[in-house]
């Protein structure tokens, strides 16, 4: 707890002096901050009902190796982290997609540390990366709480996908073939080493059996001004060793898993102020270890109806995930509604209902969760 409130202070401190700093856009150095709290309540349903409390602090800093003349189209980035707090999809919802994104246990650590070059129409990156930051992520699902809808299930249940809240040493390619396509490749250590071993993310082990993670994505970004939108298409491929997951596996197994997914990010109507967005997520992962083999995510973000000022934004999503040994499925629905309010913070109302967390063998009745999140960004 007390190393928390240290961290918290940081952010603060950081945030306020990144804020004043007059000279900002002539230093190599750029400080943001930001910090998330989550109120959580299980009304009925899943494991038990009752309140939890969840936080996510963030402190970030990049540096431009161009500001600094040292050389040309250099950048380095740290992110450091802290999450506290409990886990109600483990304790209370009992749910597999993981209802809150930021849930994590209680952890201070390094989540990115890596320098990227730009080249012409190349973007290379080297260093402890967060594979979700450039792939298989959707711009309006982002609104959301449930963590499906940053990143589907085919990776977050079937792999040691490096995703938040642990990642792993990767390098990635972005290569812009022209103003429409885009193409980005990534390999990274399969299996990153666990909190226990690694409590603070520094100690970076690639041991026999993690395997290697390969995951390549085409992008498509439309052109058309009215009904602007991106399409994504990506393969993976995960080879590692695996120890028994499931009652009619080996104690031990030596796996080749791989899937494909689709993501499109489409506006759909536009009027002054007002808009309205959607999303649609596919995942299909058929490996014989894939806990989730096919997964099915679609929403729509209503930007601009509730409030006069035409900040606010308003979505419902479903989550479908089918759980492959149990031949059963979860499926969640979301509401939530976010408000900018003064410079720097937003309120963000949420209700999800959960339907047959775990599956329907679970035994678990359907969870109605409502959350209540706020944040701060600098």
């Amino acid at each position: 707890m007390r190393e928390n409130l240290i961290f918290l202070w940081l952010v603060i401190a950081v945030s306020l002096q990144a804020d004043n700093d007059s000279t900002k856009q002539a230093s190599p150095f750029l400080f943001t901050a930001s910090y998330v709290g989550e109120n959580v309540f299980n009304l009925s349903g899943g494991i038990k009902t009752g309140y939890n409390y969840l936080g996510f602090a963030n402190l970030n800093l990049t540096f431009d190796t161009e500001k600094a003349d040292l050389w040309i189209d250099g950048e380095f980035f740290i992110n450091a982290a802290n999450t506290h707090g409990k886990t109600p999809s483990e304790n209370m919802f009992g749910d597999l997609q993981t209802a809150s994104n930021i849930e994590a246990g209680n952890h201070i650590y390094l989540q990115e540390l890596w320098y990227r070059h730009h080249f012409e129409k190349v973007e290379l990156t080297v260093g402890l990366q967060d594979m979700n930051a450039e792939f298989a992520n959707t711009e309006n699902g982002g609104l959301f709480l449930n963590s499906s809808f940053g990143i589907p299930p085919t990776f977050s249940l079937n792999l040691h996908a490096p995703i938040f809240p642990l990642t792993s040493l990767g390098i990635t390619a972005k290569w812009q073939i022209s103003d429409r396509f885009i193409w980005l490749n990534g390999v990274y250590d399969g299996t990153p080493t666990d909190f226990g071993k690694n409590p603070y993310n520094i100690n970076w082990q690639f041991k026999k059996g993690d395997g290697i993670l390969g995951v390549s994505e085409m992008q498509y970004l439309s052109q058309n001004k009215q009904w602007p939108g991106t399409y994504k298409l990506g393969i993976f491929a995960h080879n590692h060793v695996i120890e028994r997951i499931f009652i009619n596996l080996p104690d031990s197994l030596d796996t080749n898993t791989w899937g494909l997914y689709g993501i499109i990010d489409q506006q759909i109507w536009q009027l002054n102020n007002k808009k309205i967005n959607g999303f649609l997520q596919i995942g299909y992962s058929p490996s014989e270890v894939s806990a989730n083999d096919f997964y099915l995510g679609a929403g729509m973000n209503f930007t601009g109806f509730l409030c006069k000022t035409h900040d606010d934004e308003l979505g419902i999503a479903i989550a479908h995930a089918h759980l492959a040994h149990a031949n059963e499925s979860e499926t969640a629905i979301e509401l939530t509604w976010h408000k900018p309010l003064l410079r720097y913070f937003y309120l963000q109302p949420d209700i999800q209902y959960i339907i047959h967390p775990s599956g329907k063998s679970s035994g678990l009745k359907n969870v109605l969760a409502a959350f209540l999140r706020f944040g701060f960004e600098f």
